[in-house]
């Protein structure tokens, strides 16, 4: 069915977040005299998904996150280092990363005009509004919801909520959340009883009982899912 309100992940959904990561760590442990070989690149990732996904369960908060995935990294690789001002350092650098995933344009050139298109994304304030707002997307979107600003996060269903509720007209039934995270973006679709678009270009799988609307692994399908036959 066609929808006429599209609230879009950023993240790996849209941008490209693993280069960006990967560019403004590389820079800021080079700075510091560090190894930024993959191996490193890998192990800082792994630390910093797990603190995410102790944020998504309420388990954290985003100002503990931001320095102490950073601690626990220089931690890790035996490092006495200022985790704070690392923390400062990444997100000034993080900021400046606006690459796209391939296809991204073209599906929201594609998709402007036919649906109203939002971003939902759990990342910090300041580096989400670099980013998103240096990109070539930001012109195509009304409005940039991030988590930090809205007080609660992905999957909570009063994220969602309160999204709805600053959308103008907004009709449940004619949005749908598209992203890459089943534990944030498809689970909280899922808790605000709205569709969702799983964007899944490894083709991993799904938990079984997971009722997810749609599954993709093109971004190029999307449009069709989100506007079918409307030229």
């Amino acid at each position: 069915m066609p929808y006429s309100i599209a609230l879009f992940d950023a993240d790996n959904t849209l941008l490209d977040f693993t280069r960006a990561e990967h560019d403004a760590l590389c820079a800021c442990l080079a700075a510091r005299g560090l190894d930024n070989s993959e191996e490193t690149v890998s192990v800082y990732s792994a630390i910093n998904d797990g603190h995410w996904k102790r944020l998504e369960r309420g388990e954290t908060t985003r100002d503990r996150l931001k320095v102490e995935r950073f601690a626990d990294y220089f931690a890790t690789v035996g490092y006495n280092g200022d985790p704070v001002l690392m923390a400062r350092d990444y997100e000034s650098t993080l900021g400046r990363q606006t690459h796209l995933l391939e296809g991204a344009l073209e599906l929201i050139q594609g998709l402007y005009g036919k649906c109203r298109l939002y971003i939902v994304t759990n990342g910090i304030t300041a580096v989400q509004k670099s980013r998103f707002g240096a990109c070539p997307l930001a012109p195509y979107f009304e409005h940039c919801f991030i988590s930090e600003q809205m007080g609660c996060a992905k999957p909570e269903k009063r994220f969602f909520d309160g999204v709805a509720a600053a959308i103008p007209d907004f009709d449940p039934k004619e949005a749908i959340v598209i992203g890459d995270s089943l534990s944030s973006d498809i689970q909280g679709g899922i808790n605000a009883g709205l569709d969702t678009c799983w964007y899944n270009p490894k083709g991993k799988n799904a938990p079984a009982n997971m009722p997810i609307t749609y599954t993709v692994r093109d971004l190029a399908e999307i449009r069709e899912i989100l506007v079918g036959s409307i030229t």
